[in-house]
C-alpha cells in the first residue's frame, strides 16, 4: 500500500475536507493536476446555488437562502413539470453540488438549490439543535423546505460523528457504536418528519444517497446505508445508490482508488485519467474519502477540476430523481 495514501487515511480520521465539483460544470472545468498536496479543513457556510437560472457563487461562502423558484411540492411531479430539487449534505455534497446542479438543469430542467456544509451530520440539519449545530437556522432542512417548496430533497451524508460535530453530543462510531447507529436511525426519522411537517400537505420526496466504501471501517458505511434504506422504505421515499457507481462491480463495499473507465469516460478523455491502462482515478493519494482530484482547502468549495467519481455519483443521483418523472 502506498505511503502517501496511508498518511491520508490516518489524517482522514481527524479531518473532513471541503472539496467539490467543477466550477463551471462537468465539461468545462480545468484539467486534473498531477501532483496534489494535502490541506486542512474548516467548517463554514456552503457555496450554494440560490437561483436555478443564475450562476452559482462557488466558493464565496454564500448560503442558500430562499431565493430559488418554488416547486409544486406534489411528491410525484409529472414528466412535463420542472421539478424543484434541494440538495443538502456534508463535504461530499459540497464537492458535488455544481456538477449535480448542471445535470439537474440540463437533463431534468430542474430548479435547483444546494446548501451543503462540510463536516455535518443529519442532526445538523434538524431544527431545534440551536447553537450545537454546524448549520445556521435559516439553512435547516425544514426552513429551506418551507421557503423553496421543493419536489425532491436529496440528502447525502457519509456518516460523520467526529468530536467536532457538536449536535452528536460526543457520540462517535469508534467509542460507542451502538449509540452511534441508534442516533443515526433516530435522526434520519426526525429529519424525514421535519421535512414532511414543513411541507404541509404537499410532501417532497426525500432521496437518500447511499455512500461508497470506507477502507477504515467498511461495515460502518454498510450499516449507515442500511439505516437510509430502512428509512426510505418506512416513509415511501427514494434511494440513489451513488456508492455503487464508485465501487468495484463485484464488491460493493470494497474500497478502491481506481476503477475501469466507463464508455462515457473513454469518450470524454479528461475523465479517463489513465487511458493507457484503461482505468480512472476516484481519489487522490492522500484522501481516501473525497472524490475531488485536487486536495481539500481551508475554505469549503465546489471541486474546481473534472473528477470522475463526482460525475459518477451525481449521475446516479440524477437518475434516481429522473425515475420519478417518467
Amino acid at each position: 500500500m502506498r505511503k502517501p495514501w496511508m498518511v491520508g487515511v490516518l489524517a482522514g480520521l481527524l479531518l473532513l475536507g471541503a472539496c467539490g465539483d467543477p466550477s463551471s460544470g462537468p465539461e468545462s472545468a480545468a484539467p486534473v493536476p498531477s501532483a496534489p498536496k494535502a490541506s486542512s479543513t474548516t467548517h463554514q457556510r456552503p457555496a450554494a446555488t440560490p437561483e436555478a437560472e443564475s450562476s452559482t457563487r462557488a466558493g464565496t461562502g454564500a448560503s442558500a437562502g430562499a431565493s430559488s423558484g418554488t416547486g409544486t411540492g406534489s411528491g410525484t411531479p409529472s414528466q412535463r413539470s420542472r421539478p424543484t430539487v434541494l440538495y443538502l449534505g456534508d463535504s461530499l455534497a459540497m464537492e458535488n453540488q455544481k456538477v449535480l446542479g448542471g445535470l439537474m438543469r440540463d437533463e431534468l430542467k430542474a430548479r435547483y438549490t444546494s446548501a451543503p456544509y462540510s463536516g455535518t451530520t443529519l442532526c445538523d440539519y434538524l431544527e431545534g439543535t440551536g447553537k450545537d449545530s454546524l448549520v445556521p437556522p435559516k439553512d435547516k432542512a425544514a426552513a429551506l423546505v418551507r421557503s423553496l417548496r421543493p419536489d425532491f430533497v436529496v440528502l447525502q451524508f457519509w456518516g460523520n460523528a467526529w468530536g467536532y460535530t457538536p449536535c452528536m453530543d460526543g457520540i462517535t462510531h469508534d467509542k460507542a457504536r451502538d449509540k452511534y447507529f441508534a442516533r443515526y436511525t433516530a435522526d434520519a426519522r426526525r429529519l424525514t418528519d421535519q421535512i414532511a411537517g414543513a411541507a404541509g400537505g404537499a410532501r417532497p420526496k426525500v432521496v437518500w444517497v447511499l455512500q461508497g466504501p470506507d477502507p477504515m471501517t467498511p461495515d460502518r458505511v454498510r450499516r449507515v446505508n442500511a439505516i437510509y434504506e430502512r428509512q426510505a422504505a418506512a416513509s415511501g421515499d427514494l434511494l440513489a445508490d451513488a456508492g455503487k457507481a464508485v465501487s468495484p462491480a463485484s464488491a460493493r463495499y470494497t474500497w478502491t482508488q481506481y476503477l475501469p473507465c466507463t464508455a462515457y469516460e473513454r469518450e470524454h478523455k479528461p475523465y479517463c485519467t489513465q487511458p493507457g491502462s484503461d482505468r480512472t482515478a476516484l481519489h487522490i493519494d492522500d484522501d481516501y474519502l473525497h472524490f475531488c482530484l485536487v486536495p481539500t482547502t481551508t475554505t469549503p468549495r465546489p471541486c474546481p477540476v473534472r473528477s470522475p467519481g463526482i460525475l459518477r455519483i451525481t449521475r446516479a443521483i440524477t437518475r434516481a430523481v429522473a425515475s420519478q418523472l417518467d
